[in-house]
Parts: structure tokens; sequence; C-alpha cells
């Protein structure tokens, strides 16, 4: 199971440069647990029948447009009925100043009131877009990411089992070391998932016998990169004698992780395997794969082929 996140309204504030006109008690540690936000433009007629309260609320030039044709009453009584919901902030876009009656009843029902200068669908596109990414599921595992001819590729395997290493090599050849030990990863769509690594080891890599070393340091800015989606993972484990490893490739394994099917590999590390040149060919037949071509069934394809052939004239030749 992922971990369940929320994110403090203040941060919001903070990341979105919203003004504040009116503050709620402890208003800036107020949690927003959901990435919907809301134009409540039935509730200011007095439609509350499903009205999600623990939602964002915010309103434009529609909503100001349509209030500025009722009484102050009117007005008044429709803040009231909005803001007696435990909404966390009320937002008004494009920099409208709000009606003296809103702010009378946010100071009534102590409510938080923000503003924007965005236009209302370019910031609620940004906003749900931001939520969706900060809120969405994550856990967190213990293996090596990194990105090879742009695909994500996560090694996982046992410590002491050669993931770091590999990673420095590939770093070497030209790809990008995303996370080392740690990997965060969160689930940003129903069918995609992300990788990235926690703050505090951004960067770096721990290689046995020498310490950790700074990837960015000594390879460059083209070395790293700060997150990456997870397209394959690939699991290193230790030659076993007498078991059966897959040696066409014709069956697609997938790991689950946060409800999300990843197709994944296992390679037996051996002396005098290079698992570097191995994990990129792993990456590139992925893409390949991705791109509607299957080397396996292509040559599955190709031996019925001649088989049938073959039967067909009374004779097998290969």
């Amino acid at each position: 199971m992922g971990r369940t996140k929320s994110a403090k309204l203040g941060s919001l504030v903070e990341k979105f440069n919203l003004e504040v006109l009116r503050s709620g008690k402890n208003w800036e540690d107020r949690q927003i647990t959901t990435e919907d936000v809301n134009r409540p433009g039935l509730q200011l007629t007095g439609f509350f029948d499903y009205f999600g309260e623990e939602r964002l609320q915010v309103i434009g030039l529609v909503e100001t447009s349509y209030l500025e044709g009722r009484t102050a009453q009117e007005r008044r009584d429709a803040f009231d009925q909005l803001f007696q919901y435990d909404i966390p902030a009320l937002i008004i876009s494009r920099g409208l100043e709000p009606y003296r009656e809103c702010m009378e009843m946010a100071e009534k029902h102590d409510r938080t009131v923000l503003r924007t200068r965005e236009t209302t669908s370019e910031f609620m596109s940004t906003l749900i877009a931001y939520l969706k990414w900060y809120l969405s599921p994550s856990i967190t595992r213990h293996g090596v990411l990194v990105e090879i001819y742009g695909e994500g590729t996560l090694l996982l395997g046992e410590s002491g089992i050669g993931k770091s290493e590999t990673a420095i090599e590939l770093v070497k050849r030209g790809h990008r070391l995303i996370a080392d030990d740690a990997v965060e990863i969160k689930r940003v769509a129903a069918n995609r998932l992300e990788g990235s690594a926690p703050e505090l080891i951004r960067h770096y890599i721990e290689l046995r016998g020498i310490g950790v070393v700074d990837v960015r340091r000594l390879y460059g800015m083209s070395a790293v990169k700060r997150e990456a989606s997870i397209d394959l993972i690939i699991n290193l484990e230790n030659w076993k004698d007498g078991a059966v490893y897959d040696r066409l490739g014709a069956d697609n394994l997938y790991t689950s992780i946060l409800d999300v099917n990843v197709p994944t590999l296992t390679i037996p590390v051996k002396p005098g395997r290079n698992l570097a040149i191995i994990i990129e060919v792993a990456a590139m037949n992925n893409r390949n794969k991705k791109l509607g071509y299957n080397a396996a069934l292509e040559f599955t394809k190709q031996v019925n082929q001649h088989f049938d052939q073959a039967m067909g004239q009374g004779e097998l030749k290969f």
C-alpha cells in the first residue's frame, strides 16, 4: 500500500504566489487532501447537494458577473451559506476585487480568502496538476533507478549484488542516474509510475571500497536527472546452477507496484557477464516492444514458418 499524503494550504499559497485577503485560524496548517478543485457557481445559487466542502473553491469572472446582478442582501446570503461549510479556502482569480459581503461572511465564519492574478482556467489546471502529482500514492523501494535511452530502469536485488556498480558503469556510458539505494516511487497516472531520489541523497551513489561519490560533480549535469518514469524493472540475482533462465523472451512478466504492472526481467549475475551492456540491451528491447516490435515473437514466427515449409516439402533444414 502507498502512503497517503496531504498538502498544507500555506505551502500552496507560497508556491502559487497567492495573496491572502483574509486568513482563518491556523490557515497555514490546513491540510488539503484531494486534488479536486471546485467552482461554486451552483452553490452561490443555493444548490448544495453533493457539495465537496473538502475542496478548494475558486471563483472567477462568471461567478462575479452573476453576483453583480444580485442585491447586496442576496450576495450576503449566498456567501453566508457557502462559508457555513468548512471549506479550506475561497480563491478569487483574475485579481478581481472581493465583494464586501464576501469578506463580511468570511469574517463571520472565520474562513480564508485568497486571490490570484491568473485566469480561472489557467490557475485551476495548474493547481489540479500540481495537487494530482503531490498527493499521488507513493512508496520507497530499495534499489537503483537509471534512465537508459529514455527508458527508466529500476534495478532491484539483494544488498551487495552490484546495483550501484552497474549504475556507475551505465553513467560512464552516457546514461543518467536518478536514484541510488532508496527510490521514491509515485503513481502519477492510472498506468504510470515515476521515481525520484530523496532530497538528502540526490545525485549521490555509494560504491563499496570507495565510499560515497557525487555523480553530478564527477560526470556533470548531463549524468543525473531529478525524476524519471519507471518503464522496466530488472531483478539482479546470483547465478544459480541448475536454475532455468529465460532464453527466448517470449513470456512477458510483470511486477505490480501501486497497482501498476511494470515489465520485469530477471538477470543472473556471474563473473564475466557485462551487466551494463546486458541492461542496455534490455532497455532498448523494451523500447522496441513498446513501439510494436517483439524480437522473440518474430523469431518464433520465422521458426514456425520454416517448420511449416519443411513439413510441406517432406524435409527439415536449419
